[in-house]
């Protein structure tokens, strides 16, 4: 991939120098003009009311701060004094602006993204839609509610084996997550702007090109172990009306400036940030049962080094699999977990419960009463004493 962006460059250039994008003077946030237009943003403010008492709001202070600061850090203090933020907890790539200024973030973006730069690329590219108007121009096409809602069927669909589908109704969706079936010029539009963003920031513009290279191998990872060729990317929305990615990447890196190569992604930050809530999000991912993409997605966090977490995710994802070759991966790779951290309760029940599907009994039932010992108020504490018979005291 990489090779093919740098033969592009030079083939759109002979310089293969494009001018450094930079971001316009800040109109400020945008007022909605007439009575139909105010009709509309009143009751687009009523379904946001709704969205911040939805279940799968992320409720993380700390983590809500933390994603806010990047997006103000990438598209400057003044622009970003007009966005409301909220995370959302969905295991899909997406991030998204409402015109009336409320942008979410799904918790399956976070998950994707290796540093601050890749985060503020995609939440810049969100707000160069919302400066360009490109979302007022959707509202103002979607005026019936049986087309906003439509949109809903359409993201619930990327992940039918798991609850996307129950969260999604519950929001409904409704106004807010509806606009974003853009063209493809507004799409190189918001990617132009987002550069631009990055390039005025202190954050490393390069990331941005970075973003689509790693989404891509991702649905190639998926497409493999499906025994596809190449991934569909015609049935992902996502993709739907989006450039090539290889035209996107190629456009993104020649926009960067050069001499901020250099500059800091934030990757140490961003880990630390969300390491908090990387086990769960692993989790969320995994049981969206689509093993190609959720072992690409382990296996590039581990590209910073293998930790407990990421050991015990891939024990899981291997296990769920369930196959007997897997059952025996997922047991060496609890085993890794439990080494670097002992204290890992979810590894010991993993290795445990992939012990006795192999037929080690007793090594699985002692795995599994370490469980015990580390979680003894756990959820399912009764259901793994039924699998561990009660040790007869010596006479």
């Amino acid at each position: 991939m990489l090779l093919t962006i740098g033969l592009l460059a030079l083939a759109m250039g002979g310089s293969a120098q494009a001018e450094p994008a930079l971001p316009p003077p800040y109109a400020g946030a945008y007022q909605p003009q007439g009575v139909d237009e105010q009709g509309q943003w009143q009751q687009m403010d009523e379904e946001e009311r709704r969205l911040a008492q939805s279940d799968i709001v992320v409720r993380d202070p700390a983590l809500h701060a933390y994603v806010h600061k990047i997006l103000c850090d990438t598209v400057g203090q003044d622009r970003c004094g007009s966005v409301r933020l909220y995370i959302l907890r969905v295991p899909v790539f997406n991030a998204n602006m409402a015109p009336n200024g409320t942008m979410q973030v799904f918790t399956g973006l976070l998950l994707r993204v290796h540093n601050e730069a890749e985060l503020g690329a995609i939440l810049g590219h969100e707000f160069g839609h919302f400066e360009a108007r490109h979302t007022l121009e959707r509202f103002r096409a979607a005026r019936s509610s049986t087309d906003i809602l439509a949109w809903a069927g359409v993201l619930g669909s990327l992940a039918p084996s798991y609850d996307v589908v129950r969260a999604y109704r519950n929001l409904e969706i409704t106004l807010i997550s509806s606009f974003y079936s853009f063209n493809r010029d507004h799409e190189r539009e918001a990617d132009r702007l987002g550069i631009a963003y990055l390039n005025s920031s202190n954050l490393r513009p390069q990331a941005a090109a970075q973003v689509w290279e790693k989404l891509i191998a991702e649905y190639q990872a998926d497409a493999r172990s499906k025994g596809l060729k190449k991934p569909r990317l015609d049935r992902v929305p996502f993709y739907a009306t989006h450039p090539p990615q290889v035209e996107r990447a190629t456009t993104l890196a020649l926009l960067a400036r050069a001499d901020a190569a250099q500059r800091d992604d934030g990757a140490a930050r961003y880990r630390e940030a969300l390491a908090p809530w990387l086990p769960q999000l692993l989790d969320d991912q995994i049981k969206l049962n689509d093993f190609g993409a959720s072992e690409y997605i382990i296996q590039a966090l581990a590209e910073g080094g293998w930790t407990a977490p990421l050991w015990h995710a891939r024990g899981e994802l291997y296990r769920m699999r369930g196959a007997p070759r897997d059952l025996v991966n997922a047991a060496t790779f609890y085993g890794e977990a439990i080494a670097l951290d002992p204290a890992h309760p979810e590894a010991h029940r993993g290795l445990g419960l992939s012990l006795l599907k192999t037929g080690q009994a007793a090594s699985g039932q002692q795995a599994l009463r370490r469980y015990l010992e580390l979680r003894p108020d756990a959820a399912d504490a009764k259901l793994i004493g039924m699998m561990i018979p009660k040790e007869v005291p010596a006479p």
